[in-house]
Protein backbone atom coordinates (compact mmCIF):
# COMPACT_ATOMS: atom_id res chain seq x y z
CA UNK A 1 0.00 0.00 0.00
CA UNK A 2 1.61 3.44 -0.96
CA UNK A 3 2.18 5.92 1.52
CA UNK A 4 0.72 9.30 0.94
CA UNK A 5 2.86 11.84 0.25
CA UNK A 6 2.60 15.29 1.35
CA UNK A 7 1.50 16.17 -1.85
CA UNK A 8 -1.44 13.75 -1.51
CA UNK A 9 -2.25 15.05 1.80
CA UNK A 10 -2.28 18.60 1.19
CA UNK A 11 -4.37 17.66 -2.08
CA UNK A 12 -6.65 16.05 0.46
CA UNK A 13 -6.64 18.84 2.84
CA UNK A 14 -7.38 21.11 0.13
CA UNK A 15 -10.46 19.05 -1.32
CA UNK A 16 -11.86 18.74 2.08
CA UNK A 17 -11.83 21.92 3.06
CA UNK A 18 -13.25 22.76 -0.35
CA UNK A 19 -15.97 20.66 0.26
CA UNK A 20 -16.57 21.75 3.61
CA UNK A 21 -16.87 25.30 2.48
CA UNK A 22 -19.25 24.08 0.16
CA UNK A 23 -21.51 22.44 2.64
CA UNK A 24 -21.42 25.45 4.96
CA UNK A 25 -22.73 27.52 1.84
CA UNK A 26 -25.75 24.94 1.36
CA UNK A 27 -24.20 23.16 -1.49
CA UNK A 28 -22.74 19.34 -0.81
CA UNK A 29 -19.70 18.36 -2.38
CA UNK A 30 -20.13 17.37 -5.92
CA UNK A 31 -18.63 17.28 -9.60
CA UNK A 32 -17.59 20.70 -10.39
CA UNK A 33 -20.06 22.68 -12.95
CA UNK A 34 -18.68 25.42 -15.17
CA UNK A 35 -21.40 27.55 -16.54
CA UNK A 36 -20.37 29.48 -19.60
CA UNK A 37 -21.68 33.17 -19.60
CA UNK A 38 -21.88 36.01 -21.48
CA UNK A 39 -23.16 39.45 -20.20
CA UNK A 40 -23.22 43.31 -20.78
CA UNK A 41 -22.46 45.51 -23.84
CA UNK A 42 -18.87 46.51 -22.86
CA UNK A 43 -16.57 45.02 -20.41
CA UNK A 44 -16.46 48.52 -18.84
CA UNK A 45 -19.85 49.37 -18.15
CA UNK A 46 -20.47 48.82 -14.34
CA UNK A 47 -23.10 46.49 -14.79
CA UNK A 48 -20.33 44.34 -15.74
CA UNK A 49 -17.12 45.88 -13.22
CA UNK A 50 -19.58 46.11 -10.57
CA UNK A 51 -21.69 42.95 -10.19
CA UNK A 52 -21.26 40.09 -12.64
CA UNK A 53 -17.35 40.44 -12.00
CA UNK A 54 -17.47 40.25 -8.31
CA UNK A 55 -20.98 38.41 -7.69
CA UNK A 56 -21.06 35.93 -10.45
CA UNK A 57 -17.18 35.45 -11.61
CA UNK A 58 -15.93 35.64 -8.19
CA UNK A 59 -18.28 35.50 -5.77
CA UNK A 60 -19.99 31.97 -7.05
CA UNK A 61 -16.44 30.46 -6.50
CA UNK A 62 -15.85 31.52 -3.44
CA UNK A 63 -19.45 30.88 -2.32
CA UNK A 64 -19.91 27.16 -3.89
CA UNK A 65 -16.22 26.46 -2.37
CA UNK A 66 -15.19 25.84 -5.66
CA UNK A 67 -18.53 23.50 -7.13
CA UNK A 68 -19.68 26.47 -9.23
CA UNK A 69 -17.49 28.76 -11.50
CA UNK A 70 -18.23 31.10 -14.43
CA UNK A 71 -17.02 31.00 -17.17
CA UNK A 72 -17.88 35.21 -18.09
CA UNK A 73 -17.69 37.09 -20.59
CA UNK A 74 -18.67 40.67 -22.40
CA UNK A 75 -20.27 40.89 -25.42
CA UNK A 76 -17.39 42.10 -27.56
CA UNK A 77 -14.97 39.36 -26.01
CA UNK A 78 -17.75 36.79 -27.50
CA UNK A 79 -18.07 38.94 -30.69
CA UNK A 80 -21.50 39.08 -30.73
CA UNK A 81 -24.38 41.59 -30.47
CA UNK A 82 -27.91 42.03 -28.90
CA UNK A 83 -30.02 39.15 -31.00
CA UNK A 84 -26.64 37.16 -31.50
CA UNK A 85 -26.59 36.82 -27.68
CA UNK A 86 -29.76 34.88 -26.92
CA UNK A 87 -29.43 33.31 -30.57
CA UNK A 88 -26.58 31.53 -28.16
CA UNK A 89 -28.50 31.09 -25.47
CA UNK A 90 -31.25 29.23 -27.28
CA UNK A 91 -28.79 26.65 -29.42
CA UNK A 92 -26.97 25.96 -26.42
CA UNK A 93 -23.55 27.37 -27.27
CA UNK A 94 -23.88 28.98 -23.83
CA UNK A 95 -25.39 28.32 -20.61
CA UNK A 96 -26.54 31.98 -19.62
CA UNK A 97 -26.56 35.21 -20.98
CA UNK A 98 -27.45 38.92 -20.41
CA UNK A 99 -29.53 41.22 -22.80
CA UNK A 100 -32.07 43.90 -23.12
CA UNK A 101 -35.82 42.12 -22.91
CA UNK A 102 -36.57 43.89 -26.27
CA UNK A 103 -34.31 41.37 -27.90
CA UNK A 104 -36.83 39.10 -27.48
CA UNK A 105 -39.60 40.74 -27.98
CA UNK A 106 -40.20 39.94 -31.36
CA UNK A 107 -40.78 36.47 -30.26
CA UNK A 108 -42.44 37.17 -26.77
CA UNK A 109 -44.10 40.84 -27.80
CA UNK A 110 -45.34 41.05 -23.84
CA UNK A 111 -41.50 41.53 -22.49
CA UNK A 112 -41.94 45.30 -24.38
CA UNK A 113 -44.67 45.98 -21.83
CA UNK A 114 -42.42 45.79 -19.03
CA UNK A 115 -40.69 48.95 -19.75
CA UNK A 116 -42.93 50.91 -22.43
CA UNK A 117 -41.99 54.43 -23.09
CA UNK A 118 -43.85 56.81 -20.20
CA UNK A 119 -44.92 53.72 -18.18
CA UNK A 120 -42.40 54.00 -15.32
CA UNK A 121 -41.11 57.15 -14.40
CA UNK A 122 -39.31 55.54 -11.20
CA UNK A 123 -37.23 52.78 -10.84
CA UNK A 124 -38.91 50.99 -7.68
CA UNK A 125 -42.09 50.91 -10.31
CA UNK A 126 -39.87 49.50 -13.23
CA UNK A 127 -39.15 46.70 -11.07
CA UNK A 128 -42.24 46.24 -9.45
CA UNK A 129 -43.38 45.63 -13.48
CA UNK A 130 -40.47 43.63 -14.38
CA UNK A 131 -40.88 41.46 -11.38
CA UNK A 132 -45.10 40.86 -11.77
CA UNK A 133 -44.55 40.35 -16.05
CA UNK A 134 -41.89 37.71 -15.42
CA UNK A 135 -44.07 34.36 -14.51
CA UNK A 136 -46.10 35.48 -18.09
CA UNK A 137 -43.25 35.72 -20.37
CA UNK A 138 -41.86 32.94 -19.22
CA UNK A 139 -44.03 30.69 -20.20
CA UNK A 140 -43.58 31.88 -24.10
CA UNK A 141 -40.15 32.11 -23.95
CA UNK A 142 -39.90 28.44 -22.79
CA UNK A 143 -41.51 27.37 -26.13
CA UNK A 144 -38.24 29.18 -27.52
CA UNK A 145 -35.62 27.12 -24.87
CA UNK A 146 -34.75 29.54 -22.58
CA UNK A 147 -35.85 31.08 -19.27
CA UNK A 148 -35.67 34.70 -17.88
CA UNK A 149 -34.40 33.91 -14.01
CA UNK A 150 -33.09 37.91 -13.49
CA UNK A 151 -33.81 41.39 -14.18
CA UNK A 152 -32.15 44.51 -14.33
CA UNK A 153 -31.95 48.23 -15.80
CA UNK A 154 -29.40 50.47 -17.17
CA UNK A 155 -29.42 53.91 -16.03
CA UNK A 156 -32.82 56.11 -16.83
CA UNK A 157 -33.47 57.46 -20.25
CA UNK A 158 -33.38 60.86 -20.34
CA UNK A 159 -32.77 64.22 -23.23
CA UNK A 160 -29.45 64.71 -24.36
CA UNK A 161 -30.00 68.25 -26.10
CA UNK A 162 -27.61 70.88 -28.41
CA UNK A 163 -29.92 73.63 -27.41
CA UNK A 164 -31.35 74.72 -23.94
CA UNK A 165 -34.87 73.44 -23.50
CA UNK A 166 -37.41 74.00 -20.74
CA UNK A 167 -39.52 71.16 -20.88
CA UNK A 168 -41.58 68.74 -22.87
CA UNK A 169 -43.20 71.61 -24.96
CA UNK A 170 -40.00 72.86 -26.27
CA UNK A 171 -39.49 69.47 -28.13
CA UNK A 172 -41.97 70.51 -30.55
CA UNK A 173 -40.93 70.53 -33.66
CA UNK A 174 -37.17 69.37 -33.04
CA UNK A 175 -35.68 65.91 -34.58
CA UNK A 176 -34.85 63.31 -31.62
CA UNK A 177 -32.95 60.38 -32.16
CA UNK A 178 -35.22 57.35 -30.35
CA UNK A 179 -34.72 53.41 -29.93
CA UNK A 180 -37.75 51.64 -30.87
CA UNK A 181 -41.32 52.18 -31.84
CA UNK A 182 -42.81 52.83 -28.41
CA UNK A 183 -39.84 55.86 -28.38
CA UNK A 184 -40.90 57.14 -31.44
CA UNK A 185 -45.21 57.10 -30.34
CA UNK A 186 -43.86 59.37 -27.10
CA UNK A 187 -41.90 61.71 -29.21
CA UNK A 188 -44.91 61.67 -31.81
CA UNK A 189 -47.18 62.54 -28.60
CA UNK A 190 -45.29 65.67 -27.94
CA UNK A 191 -45.12 67.19 -31.72
CA UNK A 192 -41.38 66.42 -31.89
CA UNK A 193 -39.87 63.82 -35.20
CA UNK A 194 -38.61 60.48 -33.97
CA UNK A 195 -35.35 59.54 -36.10
CA UNK A 196 -34.18 56.71 -36.09
CA UNK A 197 -30.27 56.58 -36.12
CA UNK A 198 -27.46 53.69 -34.87
CA UNK A 199 -26.43 54.79 -31.06
CA UNK A 200 -22.82 54.72 -32.56
CA UNK A 201 -23.37 57.44 -35.31
CA UNK A 202 -25.58 59.53 -32.53
CA UNK A 203 -22.73 61.66 -31.58
CA UNK A 204 -22.04 62.91 -35.21
CA UNK A 205 -25.65 63.36 -35.94
CA UNK A 206 -25.72 65.82 -32.51
CA UNK A 207 -22.66 67.41 -33.61
CA UNK A 208 -23.32 68.03 -37.28
CA UNK A 209 -26.90 69.07 -36.18
CA UNK A 210 -28.89 66.35 -38.22
CA UNK A 211 -31.48 65.79 -34.76
CA UNK A 212 -31.53 68.20 -32.06
CA UNK A 213 -32.28 66.08 -29.08
CA UNK A 214 -31.07 62.07 -28.62
CA UNK A 215 -32.64 59.70 -25.40
CA UNK A 216 -30.21 57.36 -23.76
CA UNK A 217 -29.21 56.62 -20.23
CA UNK A 218 -27.55 59.55 -18.28
CA UNK A 219 -24.24 57.01 -17.65
CA UNK A 220 -24.63 55.96 -21.69
CA UNK A 221 -24.32 58.84 -23.10
CA UNK A 222 -21.67 60.18 -20.40
CA UNK A 223 -19.64 56.96 -21.42
CA UNK A 224 -19.93 57.78 -25.26
CA UNK A 225 -19.00 61.68 -24.65
CA UNK A 226 -22.26 63.34 -25.84
CA UNK A 227 -21.76 66.16 -23.35
CA UNK A 228 -19.32 67.02 -26.11
CA UNK A 229 -21.95 67.88 -28.69
CA UNK A 230 -24.77 68.83 -26.41
CA UNK A 231 -25.86 71.45 -23.64
CA UNK A 232 -28.75 70.46 -22.09
CA UNK A 233 -29.51 66.60 -19.80
CA UNK A 234 -33.44 67.04 -19.53
CA UNK A 235 -33.51 64.61 -17.01
CA UNK A 236 -37.64 63.24 -17.17
CA UNK A 237 -36.88 59.20 -17.12
CA UNK A 238 -38.65 58.27 -20.25
CA UNK A 239 -37.50 54.55 -19.66
CA UNK A 240 -34.72 52.35 -18.23
CA UNK A 241 -33.96 49.77 -20.78
CA UNK A 242 -34.55 46.56 -18.99
CA UNK A 243 -32.66 43.78 -19.46
CA UNK A 244 -32.42 39.87 -18.31
CA UNK A 245 -30.32 37.43 -17.67
CA UNK A 246 -31.25 34.12 -19.81
CA UNK A 247 -30.59 30.27 -19.43
CA UNK A 248 -30.57 27.80 -21.76
CA UNK A 249 -33.63 25.42 -20.64
CA UNK A 250 -32.67 22.38 -21.17
CA UNK A 251 -29.55 22.88 -19.59
CA UNK A 252 -30.78 24.76 -16.59
CA UNK A 253 -32.91 21.65 -16.16
CA UNK A 254 -30.72 19.03 -16.16
CA UNK A 255 -28.81 20.28 -13.41
CA UNK A 256 -28.23 19.06 -10.52
CA UNK A 257 -31.54 20.16 -8.53
CA UNK A 258 -29.29 21.73 -5.45
CA UNK A 259 -27.09 23.13 -7.65
CA UNK A 260 -29.80 24.75 -10.26
CA UNK A 261 -30.81 26.06 -7.02
CA UNK A 262 -27.76 28.06 -5.60
CA UNK A 263 -27.01 29.53 -9.08
CA UNK A 264 -30.43 31.00 -8.98
CA UNK A 265 -29.95 32.19 -5.31
CA UNK A 266 -26.84 34.15 -7.17
CA UNK A 267 -28.84 35.70 -10.18
CA UNK A 268 -30.96 36.89 -7.32
CA UNK A 269 -28.10 38.63 -5.41
CA UNK A 270 -26.96 39.84 -8.66
CA UNK A 271 -30.35 40.98 -9.67
CA UNK A 272 -30.48 42.84 -6.04
CA UNK A 273 -27.08 44.48 -7.05
CA UNK A 274 -27.93 45.41 -10.29
CA UNK A 275 -31.13 47.62 -9.39
CA UNK A 276 -29.29 49.10 -6.57
CA UNK A 277 -26.99 49.97 -9.10
CA UNK A 278 -29.83 51.51 -11.24
CA UNK A 279 -30.51 53.92 -9.25
CA UNK A 280 -26.86 55.21 -8.42
CA UNK A 281 -26.02 54.97 -12.10
CA UNK A 282 -28.62 56.93 -13.17
CA UNK A 283 -27.56 59.97 -10.38
CA UNK A 284 -24.09 59.59 -11.22
CA UNK A 285 -24.55 60.06 -14.68
CA UNK A 286 -26.56 62.83 -13.80
CA UNK A 287 -24.37 64.54 -11.43
CA UNK A 288 -20.97 64.09 -13.62
CA UNK A 289 -22.42 65.52 -17.03
CA UNK A 290 -23.51 68.62 -14.65
CA UNK A 291 -19.22 68.98 -13.56
CA UNK A 292 -20.46 67.99 -9.88
CA UNK A 293 -16.93 66.53 -8.79
CA UNK A 294 -18.62 65.81 -5.12
CA UNK A 295 -21.05 63.79 -6.55
CA UNK A 296 -19.07 61.91 -9.87
CA UNK A 297 -17.99 58.09 -8.53
CA UNK A 298 -18.79 56.47 -11.34
CA UNK A 299 -18.89 58.21 -15.03
CA UNK A 300 -16.08 60.96 -16.16
CA UNK A 301 -16.67 64.25 -15.06
CA UNK A 302 -17.50 67.63 -17.33
CA UNK A 303 -15.33 69.81 -16.51
CA UNK A 304 -15.24 72.19 -19.44
CA UNK A 305 -18.65 73.14 -20.18
CA UNK A 306 -20.75 71.14 -18.47
CA UNK A 307 -24.13 70.35 -19.00
CA UNK A 308 -27.02 72.34 -18.01
CA UNK A 309 -29.52 69.63 -16.04
CA UNK A 310 -32.94 70.59 -16.70
CA UNK A 311 -35.56 68.63 -14.14
CA UNK A 312 -38.72 67.49 -15.03
CA UNK A 313 -41.84 69.92 -13.43
CA UNK A 314 -44.82 67.71 -12.17
CA UNK A 315 -46.65 69.55 -15.13
CA UNK A 316 -44.52 67.38 -17.52
CA UNK A 317 -44.50 64.32 -15.49
CA UNK A 318 -48.17 64.40 -16.02
CA UNK A 319 -47.94 64.91 -19.44
CA UNK A 320 -46.37 62.19 -19.82
CA UNK A 321 -48.86 59.67 -18.50
CA UNK A 322 -51.39 61.25 -20.10
CA UNK A 323 -48.99 60.52 -23.65
CA UNK A 324 -48.78 56.55 -22.36
CA UNK A 325 -52.50 56.24 -22.04
CA UNK A 326 -53.60 58.16 -25.17
CA UNK A 327 -50.57 57.11 -27.94
CA UNK A 328 -47.94 54.72 -26.50
CA UNK A 329 -50.08 52.12 -24.89
CA UNK A 330 -52.36 51.77 -27.53
CA UNK A 331 -49.72 52.02 -30.59
CA UNK A 332 -48.50 49.43 -28.60
CA UNK A 333 -51.23 46.75 -28.00
CA UNK A 334 -52.25 47.55 -32.08
CA UNK A 335 -48.46 45.75 -32.51
CA UNK A 336 -48.84 43.28 -30.03
CA UNK A 337 -52.10 42.61 -30.26
CA UNK A 338 -55.71 42.49 -27.82
CA UNK A 339 -53.97 39.16 -25.38
CA UNK A 340 -51.19 42.20 -24.65
CA UNK A 341 -54.16 44.82 -23.91
CA UNK A 342 -55.58 41.85 -21.62
CA UNK A 343 -52.27 41.13 -19.44
CA UNK A 344 -51.34 44.67 -19.47
CA UNK A 345 -54.70 45.75 -17.32
CA UNK A 346 -54.23 42.69 -15.51
CA UNK A 347 -50.60 42.74 -14.07
CA UNK A 348 -49.45 45.99 -14.74
CA UNK A 349 -52.67 48.60 -14.87
CA UNK A 350 -52.73 47.97 -11.17
CA UNK A 351 -48.76 48.95 -10.64
CA UNK A 352 -48.82 51.77 -13.39
CA UNK A 353 -52.34 53.14 -12.32
CA UNK A 354 -53.01 53.78 -16.09
CA UNK A 355 -54.99 51.37 -18.07
CA UNK A 356 -55.46 50.61 -21.33
CA UNK A 357 -58.84 51.52 -22.92
CA UNK A 358 -58.71 50.43 -26.15
CA UNK A 359 -57.97 52.39 -29.07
Amino acid sequence: MMKPTLKHSLMALALGAMASMALAQGLPAGPKVTVSAVTQVAPTVPQYTRVDIPLLREGATKASGGRVEFNLKSWPEMNVQGPEVIRLVRSGQVDLAAAPLTTVSGDVPILDGIDLSGLNPELDQAHKVANAVLPIANKELERLGVKLIATYPFPAQVFFCKKPIAGLSDLKGLKVRTNGPAQGDLMNAFGAQPTAIAFGEVYTALERGTVDCAITGTGSGNGVKWYEVTGTLYTLATSWSVSGYFVNLAWWNKLDPQVRTFIEAQLMQVQAAQWKLGAEVSQDGIDCNIGNAAACKIHTLVKAKPMTQVKATDADKARLREALSKVVLPNWVKRCGAKCGEIYNEVIAPISGVKYSGG
